[in-house]
């Protein structure tokens, strides 16, 4: 049963990826190539102020949580599925429970990229179109790197034994909670830079996913994060030089 929610979870992965890479690839190639359902694939691609365009953007953000974020909890998922062996805990309900919380996370950034999108700061494909959102963007991302919140939340899950212990009594769905809590306290500023990026640019979701899972190494960790803050302000005083 082990192996068959490994299974699920890294098959979850690799649609997730396979998925935003045919959304990145550009309309008109899509049409050349003939893919199946290139209709819906341009719809997803494409915000807009209704309904349907806040369904898209929800489903483009779970993609994107999916392939970005899994990976970063694969080693807490790994030690969690060593303790399930020793107790017949299974680890599946821990995954739904992570997933649940990035389900959350993309309602609410699908619903301010609508907004955003409203107020003409960003385009439909959800790029920035403003100098003052890029560097506010980049300078909030860049000072949460140094904040307490942030250090708090990286150091559970760079010991994902020491924090399953203490809540191991709560059952997996709970953690899976609880872990997907620390997550976001650890990711949520740097996914949304995103708007920066580009929310369909497959170079930076793999750069900010390595990132990320760097930041969660106890070994490389420390090493990335406040220096990444460094980066990350100063390229917000870049931006800020070029808007005045």
């Amino acid at each position: 049963m082990g192996t068959a929610q490994w299974l699920l979870v890294f098959g979850l992965i690799l649609f997730a990826w396979a998925a935003l890479f045919v959304l990145a690839v550009p309309a008109d190639l899509r049409s050349v190539a003939q893919l199946y359902g290139a209709d819906f694939w341009d719809a997803l691609c494409t915000v807009t102020l209704d309904g349907a365009g806040y369904a898209n953007a929800v489903l483009m953000w779970a993609l994107m949580a999916a392939a970005m974020m899994l990976p970063s909890a694969l080693p807490a998922f790994a030690t969690h599925d060593d303790l399930g062996r020793q107790t017949g805990v299974p680890f599946l309900p821990l995954v739904l429970g992570y997933g649940c919380v990035w389900i959350g996370f993309a309602l609410t950034a699908a619903a301010l990229q609508l907004a955003l999108y409203r107020f003409g700061l960003i385009s439909a494909i959800g790029d920035s179109l403003s100098d003052w959102l890029t560097a506010g963007l980049l300078l909030g991302a860049g000072l949460y790197q140094f904040s307490p919140v942030k250090e708090a939340c990286l150091g559970k899950c760079r010991r994902p034994l020491t924090f399953f212990m203490q809540h191991w009594d709560e059952g997996p769905w709970r953690n899976g909670v609880r872990l997907g809590l620390v997550c976001l306290g650890c990711c949520w500023a740097l996914m949304l830079l995103a708007f920066v990026g580009g929310v369909m640019n497959l170079a930076f979701m793999g750069v900010a996913t390595l990132i990320m899972v760097g930041e969660k190494m106890d070994s490389v960790g420390r090493y990335i994060t406040r220096p990444l803050g460094i980066v990350l302000i100063s390229g917000a005083f870049l931006v800020l030089l070029r808007a005045v």
